[in-house]
């Protein structure tokens, strides 16, 4: 019997950028009630949630290291507030070919090794690094939005791992990095 879980794929900054996002995200839990961000840990997603049997995941865990192994480090630029609509904001991400075509290559990759359906979502790709989302109310969107655009926040880094994640207990946990350019064994 199959025992299907959630996972996705998404790139993790490194500390002290990380630690600076999830600091911003427990500020607006504190002071505007916003908290479903914090169930998933700071990231730039690659691949959207999607169901898997977890009795399969070694085989999951087999083919994305076999992938990723053939991917090489690129610099990434997280600057500046964003929105989508008025129910998420976000850290934005400076236009990236490499992150695309990584993004690009994961969509094929997934669709045709993993047998997974392509969401609208993996078609219309923005990368970004929410903030605020789902629980954030019309009413509080403006003064939220104010509040961040009054920061200054910036980062540039090398991304050398992509991050699988996996739901347990309605969070979002690591489960387990995979390295760009390291050979299979």
């Amino acid at each position: 019997m199959k025992l299907m879980q959630k996972y996705f794929l998404a790139i993790i900054p490194p500390d002290p950028f990380f630690g600076q996002v999830e600091m911003l995200k427990e500020e607006l839990k504190e002071q505007f009630g916003i908290k479903y961000a914090m169930k998933s840990p700071a990231h730039i997603t690659v691949k959207m949630p999607f169901s898997f049997d977890e009795k399969r995941e070694p085989y999951l865990l087999d083919q994305l290291r076999a992938k990723f192994s053939q991917e090489s480090p690129f610099d990434l630029t997280v600057s500046g507030i964003g929105h989508f609509g008025n129910r998420v904001i976000f850290l934005a991400v400076h236009e990236s070919l490499p992150l695309r075509a990584l993004q690009s290559d994961l969509r094929v990759f997934c669709r045709k090794q993993l047998h997974l359906v392509e969401e609208l979502s993996d078609r219309n790709y923005t990368p970004h690094l929410t903030v605020a989302f789902k629980d954030l109310k019309p009413g509080k969107f403006e003064d939220v939005l104010r509040s961040l655009k009054k920061l200054r926040v910036g980062y540039t880094w090398t991304s050398s791992e992509v991050c699988l994640l996996k739901k347990i207990e309605g969070k979002w946990k690591p489960l387990h990095f995979f390295p760009f350019g390291q050979k299979m064994d």
